[in-house]
């Protein structure tokens, strides 16, 4: 019968995933070696310190030779300092091996999250990204620059040091043998749970980064309902929790370690007992028991050092295991190999028979046909969930469709190179996102190359330049993170600057105004209508005004298109865009034609 495979408890320490992460050290190649050289030279050189400080003890001192002893300590002393020379290179070189290795793996880490697409953040906590970047990751540098070297410097100690023992005296290091068992049941029984436990650990204090991401980036609505009790009992259930489970793995390696040394101060009490007897039967020569039992003291002093080294591994291991989980998750989709770059395009945007689901039990869109004309404006209106904002992200090629075709000047969007395609393309949706910087860094966004003056060309094309050179420091306004610091209407304001700025060939307005004030509404509206002029253009209902000029309109309702025609077709026939429109209409108490209302039904 075949014996199933062990679980990762039970093989805490995968090689596969250590020579992959040995692997990033290959860019590093020199300092790499020259590490390891050292570690070698070290490793030597530990048991040649213990040896020479036996033999001036068992040859010059014990014969009384003054001049001998003298120089004894010298070539002791000597070698000493040359030991501890090469200890502060081989600590420097580690350092920045550890340090490059977590650089380029941060690195490939950020880059492969840019290439995922939008659908994997809306599946993954924040919480949990930063984890893996911050923490998972300095735990690898501890297992790059501390566990790898310490261990190999310690297993050399200990080989060369059971070497040397041999040659002193065969018959006692047979009984070093006889206790070697011993300490690798002590190793065996505490590695499964030493395992576990650092995984828990690692497990813990992502949950705790989770939650307080989550936090911060709630505390609006944190303090808007009043839960800062609720939430905090929360966080501090959390915190006990990942403080039980550091406490948990440091009870279990306060015990290992201590163990490991008492074992080892035991067998040296063993050999003691044993050498000595040898030794008054003149079985063995004295000063060959001194150097073995010198010896058998750096053999024995290295088995703690493995051991802690162990504990640091399994720690690492956990953390390598999930840096690398991520790394492994393949994007739902990508460009095909053979993507093609898309010139400049002329804006016809086609949607043939397409479906979309974020999940197979959760279908979003089904049969969506429609054709938008280069330059044309298409609004779609609807209910909060019926598929609007998911129709323009499939423009831009942020999602790819479960069924049929996306067609951008007749090309299928699968066959092309997304970051030409969103390289015309422009968006301004309701939560707009602000990076920490100047407004002027937020503008330009848009058009990288773009020269100070332009951005303030643009705003004052778009009739808004008043509104920013009001602010404390105008265009060199600095902004906090996702905005922090302007209102929300602000915020949108700028979003339309770097909008313009960019002269995209499509654009996106999903609720684009729905934050700005009916005053300052007013004051763009004529702006807009230039900027959407010659343009394609996606409108997703957000005033009256816009999408009374829109050249179709789309009434988007569970997925489907249940209505189509212009603004004044649609109201004649009477349907589901009419009813809408009454609704509004007769809340406000306005004429039709006058209104400014948003056309929703949210």
């Amino acid at each position: 019968m075949k014996r199933p495979p062990p679980s990762a408890d039970q093989r805490p320490l995968d090689f596969g995933i250590i020579r992959r992460l040995f692997r990033y050290t290959k860019a590093h190649a020199r300092l790499r070696n020259r590490l390891l050289f050292l570690v070698t030279l070290r490793a030597f050189q530990l048991p040649l310190v213990t040896w020479s400080a036996a033999s001036v003890i068992s040859g010059p001192i014990a014969h009384h030779d003054v001049p001998g002893t003298l120089r004894g300590v010298l070539g002791f002393l000597a070698l000493v300092a040359v030991t501890e020379f090469c200890f502060v290179y081989r600590s420097r070189f580690a350092l920045e091996l550890g340090e490059a290795v977590v650089h380029d793996l941060r690195h490939e880490i950020y880059a492969h999250l840019l290439r995922m697409p939008i659908d994997f953040f809306r599946r993954t906590q924040i919480g949990r990204l930063i984890g893996r970047v911050t923490s998972d990751v300095d735990v690898v540098r501890i297992g790059v620059q501390d566990v790898a070297f310490v261990s190999l410097v310690q297993t050399g100690n200990f080989l060369v040091s059971a070497a040397l023992m041999l040659y002193y005296d065969w018959k006692l290091f047979l009984v070093v043998l006889v206790m070697a068992p011993i300490l690798w049941s002590i190793v065996r029984t505490f590695r499964v749970s030493l395992s576990r436990a650092y995984r828990a650990q690692q497990e813990s204090f992502t949950r705790v980064t989770e939650r307080l991401a989550e936090s911060v980036t709630g505390i609006r609505e944190i303090q808007s309902f009043v839960r800062q009790e609720v939430n905090g009992e929360f966080f501090r259930e959390l915190i006990h929790d990942h403080s039980r489970y550091n406490y948990g793995s440091a009870k279990q390696s306060a015990v290992f370690q201590p163990l490991l040394e008492f074992n080892g101060q035991l067998f040296l009490s063993i050999l003691l007992v044993v050498g000595g007897y040898q030794a008054l039967q003149h079985e063995v020569p004295l000063d060959a028991l001194i150097q073995f039992l010198f010896l058998s003291n750096a053999f024995f002093a290295a088995i703690p050092m493995i051991g802690n080294q162990y504990n640091q591994a399994l720690t690492a291991m956990a953390g390598a295991e999930r840096v690398f989980q991520l790394l492994d998750t393949p994007p739902a989709w990508e460009d095909p190999p053979g993507a093609t770059a898309l010139p400049l395009v002329r804006g016809r945007v086609e949607f043939r028979d397409v479906s979309f689901e974020y999940e197979r039990t959760r279908k979003v869109l089904a049969g969506i046909d429609f054709v938008v004309e280069p330059g044309q404006t298409v609004a779609l209106v609807g209910h909060t969930g019926g598929g609007k904002t998911t129709i323009m992200a499939l423009v831009a090629k942020l999602y790819q469709p479960t069924a049929g075709a996306v067609l951008v000047d007749g090309r299928d969007l699968r066959d092309v190179d997304g970051r030409s395609l969103r390289a015309q393309i422009a968006s301004v949706t309701q939560e707009n996102y602000l990076f920490s910087g100047s407004i002027l860094d937020n503008v330009r966004l848009g058009r990288p190359e773009a020269k100070d003056q332009e951005i303030r060309e643009a705003a004052r094309e778009l009739g808004v330049i008043d509104l920013i050179e009001d602010l404390p420091n105008g265009f060199e306004t600095e902004v906090g993170e996702g905005g922090g610091g302007l209102s929300v209407g602000q915020r949108q304001i700028v979003c339309f600057v770097r909008a313009l700025l960019a002269a995209p060939r499509v654009l996106l307005l999903d609720e684009a105004t729905s934050s700005v004030d009916p005053v300052t509404e007013s004051r763009i509206q004529e702006a807009l209508r230039r900027l959407l002029a010659g343009r394609t253009s996606f409108v997703v209902a957000h005033r009256l005004s816009t999408i009374r000029h829109a050249d179709q309109v789309l009434v988007v309702e569970h997925g489907q298109i249940v209505e189509r025609g212009a603004h004044t077709e649609l109201l004649r026939h009477g349907g589901r865009y009419a009813s809408l429109y009454r609704q509004f209409v007769s809340a406000a108490d306005l004429e039709p034609e006058t209104t400014n209302q948003p056309l929703r039904a949210e």
